[in-house]
Order: structure tokens, then C-alpha cells, then sequence
């Protein structure tokens, strides 16, 4: 699958260590990169359909201090999708609020109906990308500016989708980094004064804790915020699953 990162600080993070070594596992995961980083209230977006350790764009970004409030970033090992630009991560847009969302994801979604009138609205193929913007169209519609109403929302959405789909997200609208993750042991997080960070796998030898299981947090200025309702919905690989993963990776 996928790896992803990403950093919620009340503070502007330099974060060029904990990226160099998320990226450094691109041997692993060569299929595209893709970074997110908030800069003067504006959400910067850079991604390629190359290794990140082959990348030029990323290493004469990274040669350089990056520092944001929130950053996101994600290294493709293509299952569903061909290799190519449009099916890199994060996906961003805006909602019907002109409100910004960025997008990483790691895992499939092997059966959820609502996704599938979106094949024809994506850029790409993938369904990450579906996940992304049956989000958008769900939070444009119907939810206001108030966040917990919008959490609620969301808190449903996730719930709702994770029943037997691995999902594990890291999203934003510019102010808050939403976590979730329904799979044991692939999404951890490091608190820090003021600062969390949330990795596929630890990067350090810190004291890096286990996401909650099968529960939608929201995090702000490295703080979380709410929890929402535990759904129980944990995914464990079966035989039928593997066979079909088998059959879409044979075709790429």
C-alpha cells in the first residue's frame, strides 16, 4: 500500500528531517510522491509521478527549511490506478463553500456504492480520489461553518465508509488535520509540545504511540480537539480481498 504523513502545529514546523526520512522509504514505494504544505493561508501542492528519491523537485524543496502549521505528504505504491500524475496523492479542492480540502489516503476501498457516481467526475482512477471528493460534494452540501457540526458530518462519512474498506485518511480544510484509521498498527502519531505528527510508521526513536482505532479525531494547532464515536468497523485483510488486489496490481 501507500505511506502518509502529516504535522498539525500551533507554530510554524520545520519538518525537512521527518520528511527526508518519510521519504527515504520510496525504495518500497516508487510509484509517485506528493506534498501539501499551508503557506500564507494558501494550501502549496507538489507532487510527481516519480520515486521520491529520483525526484529533483523534491530534493531542491526539501534542500531548503520547510516550515508550515500543517503539512501532509504521501509516497504511492499504485494497487488501484495506473501509474501516472492524476492518480498521485493529495488530491485537493474546493467544496461548494469555496472551503480547501487536501487529501492523503492509504488503503482501498473494496465496496462503498455512493463512490462510484464520481468515476466520471475524477481526473484520475483511483479510489482515493472518489473517498476525496464524495467528501467535498458530502461537506459542501449540507454542512454549515459551525466545525462540530461539520465534525459530526464527517464522524458519519468515515464510519460509514469504513465498514469493510481499509481507510486509513489524513485530511484538512486549512485548519484542523482530520486522522483516521481502521487498520491495527499502520497509522501512529508523535505528540510534542504544541506539535503532532502522524506517520505510516514511526520515523524516530521517539515515543510514538498507536492512532486510536476506528475513530474520526480532529486535531488544531497541535492539539486534538474532539474524538468522534468509535465504529467498530477494524479491517482485516481476508482471501477474497487479496485475490481482487492481486487482479487489479496484474493489470497495471
Amino acid at each position: 500500500m501507500c505511506m502518509i504523513f502529516a504535522v498539525s502545529s500551533k507554530d510554524s514546523f520545520e519538518a525537512n528531517d521527518y520528511l527526508n526520512t518519510f521519504f527515504s522509504n520510496s525504495d518500497k514505494h516508487p510509484h509517485g510522491w506528493g506534498l501539501a504544505y499551508l503557506r500564507s493561508d494558501n494550501m502549496v501542492i507538489k507532487k510527481e509521478c516519480v520515486q521520491a528519491s529520483r525526484s529533483k523537485k523534491l530534493a531542491d524543496t526539501l534542500r531548503r527549511p520547510l516550515r508550515s502549521p500543517l503539512i501532509l505528504a504521501h509516497i504511492r505504491y499504485a494497487t488501484i490506478g495506473n501509474v501516472e500524475q492524476a492518480n498521485c496523492h493529495p488530491f485537493s479542492g474546493l467544496d461548494a463553500r469555496h472551503n480547501r480540502w487536501t487529501l492523503i489516503h492509504n488503503g482501498t476501498i473494496f465496496d462503498y456504492p455512493p463512490l462510484s457516481r464520481f468515476i466520471k467526475k475524477q481526473k484520475g482512477e483511483t479510489d482515493s480520489e472518489r473517498v476525496f471528493l464524495y467528501i467535498l460534494n458530502e461537506v459542501g452540501k449540507t454542512a454549515g461553518s459551525d466545525f462540530h457540526e461539520r465534525f459530526a458530518l464527517l464522524d458519519r462519512i468515515v464510519g460509514d465508509m469504513a465498514g469493510g474498506n481499509k481507510l486509513n485518511l489524513l485530511f484538512t480544510d486549512g485548519e484542523y488535520l482530520y486522522a483516521h484509521t481502521n487498520c491495527r498498527d499502520t497509522l501512529f502519531y508523535l505528540q510534542e509540545k504544541g506539535t503532532v505528527i502522524a506517520a505510516t510508521q514511526p520515523l524516530d526513536g521517539k515515543p510514538w504511540r498507536k492512532m486510536p482505532m476506528c475513530t474520526l479525531l480532529a486535531f488544531k494547532d497541535g492539539e486534538l480537539i474532539v474524538s468522534g464515536t468509535p465504529h467498530g468497523h477494524e479491517y482485516t485483510e481476508n482471501a477474497e480481498n487479496v485475490k481482487m488486489l492481486y487482479r487489479i496490481f496484474s493489470n497495471l
